[in-house]
């Protein structure tokens, strides 16, 4: 039997795609990689892994910290999963670009909880 991934490590995976996110972002302006389907989907990707590890977390670390959106966040995960033909580049960009930047401090401060 496999071991499961823990919320620490979730988190992990949660940083490192807005990470991955932010600097992709600084090298592809939206209309270019709107133009470019791997570069778009690769976005969409990384936002998918961040409500899937944020879909992933347990129950109790969600019930600790009832200041996250995390029926919104895991949302836009099922979106993207299972809604992918109604994805409107635009709310794609507002996520990526205001959303994800609000989420970053909060993750790195339960990661730096996590890592006491």
């Amino acid at each position: 039997m496999r071991d499961p991934v823990r919320d620490i490590e979730r988190l992990r995976h949660i940083l490192e795609a807005i990470e991955t996110i932010e600097s992709s972002r600084r090298i592809h302006p939206t209309k270019e990689a709107e133009k470019d389907p791997i570069v778009y989907f690769g976005f969409v990707k990384h936002v998918e892994i961040i409500g899937e590890a944020m879909y992933m977390l347990s129950p109790e670390f969600k019930t600790a910290h009832p200041e996250m959106d995390w029926v919104s966040i895991e949302g836009m995960r099922h979106v993207l999963v299972h809604g992918y033909y109604h994805i409107k580049p635009h709310q794609l960009w507002n996520t990526i670009d205001i959303d994800i930047p609000e989420l970053k401090p909060s993750i790195e401060k339960f990661l730096e909880e996590l890592e006491k």
